[in-house]
């Protein structure tokens, strides 16, 4: 498998989270009335065209018979079997390049019946979003922000024709801004999630848009830690809060809905006896790669671990 660093994680909303019974993968999902299931996947650029660095990310590095594995189309084929198996009503993929993506992910249609589509409009590294519309339809057009897809669905039954609270779901398909950039990242949750409310409120006339029914999921690029999904949890966050040794804010921010809770971790979310899932395909490298004390100095004020440090002037004497 690939490994990454990058903090991948879907977060819901009190009202979602009551219809969380239990996650499982790989396994089809269960169909449960009146409920979404979403899955949220980085695929990881390159794709068929864009790039050619996905070798280096195997670990241990691969032989000359392996060289296939990381590939396009062995990458492909595993996705295709892997989003087959899981058949959730929406997927929410992070990583698609523009130049091929009709072509990398037809079978996406083709293949496993996902006949409803929107990718972001702009930017080498894009989010996009499947459903399948024989079980959800969009109740507003997709609006596009700052690295965050929304796709607001109403859930298709035949008997009811006309939407209630309980028919509509806000799923927001984030891929946030890497690097040393937590206060970007924390505006674009900020605009994402208001951006949801605000249909709900305004467009929808939702009963209760503080409660509305919202899933957040995708590459946060940051750690359960990190400012934007301190805002999620806590509903708040204000200029005493530090990311990488920086504010992320320079006045206090309010999240418009209930706080949010971790889909794969959240205690209040019954998984009939099924332990949370893991969140990470390989072991992370942060904790390699920085040097130890508490946690909190580690993540507020980082420096490199001498097994880092060593191999950058090993690094430099061979090459500079």
């Amino acid at each position: 498998a690939n490994q990454s660093s990058s903090r991948r994680l879907t977060m819901v909303g009190v009202r979602a989270a009551a219809s969380c019974q239990y996650l499982v993968s790989p396994a089809t999902l269960p169909r449960i009335p009146d409920a979404l299931s979403v899955l949220s996947y980085n695929v990881l650029l390159p794709n068929s065209q864009d790039g050619w660095w996905n070798y280096k990310m195997y670990l241990p590095p691969l032989g000359p018979d392996q060289k296939s594995f990381s590939t396009w189309e062995h990458r492909k084929s595993l996705l295709r079997e892997r989003i087959g198996l899981i058949d959730a009503d929406v997927v929410c993929i992070q990583e698609v390049s523009p130049l091929s993506f009709e072509e990398d992910f037809a079978f996406m249609t083709d293949d496993l019946g996902y006949d409803g589509v929107e990718i972001f409009r702009k930017g080498r590294f894009r989010p996009a979003t499947f459903w399948k519309t024989d079980r959800v339809e969009l109740a507003n057009p997709a609006q596009h922000k700052d690295r965050t897809l929304l796709t607001t669905f109403r859930m298709v039954d035949d008997d009811d024709t006309e939407g209630t609270d309980d028919d509509y779901w806000h799923v927001l398909n984030c891929h946030l801004q890497a690097g040393k950039q937590g206060g970007r990242r924390v505006r674009q949750m900020v605009e994402g999630v208001t951006t949801a409310f605000k249909t709900s409120k305004n467009k929808l006339f939702e009963n209760d848009p503080e409660n509305l029914k919202l899933i957040v999921c995708g590459d946060f690029n940051g750690g359960q830690e990190c400012g934007a999904v301190e805002y999620l949890e806590k509903g708040v966050i204000g200029p005493d809060f530090l990311e990488d040794g920086e504010k992320v804010s320079s006045k206090e921010k309010v999240l418009p809905i209930s706080p949010m809770v971790d889909a794969a971790s959240a205690n209040c979310i019954d998984r009939g006896g099924v332990p949370p899932p893991a969140t990470l395909v390989v072991p992370e490298l942060i904790s390699i790669m920085i040097d130890g004390g508490s946690v909190e100095t580690a993540y507020i004020e980082p420096r490199f671990s001498k097994v880092v440090l060593d191999r950058l002037h090993r690094i430099y004497s061979t090459f500079a």
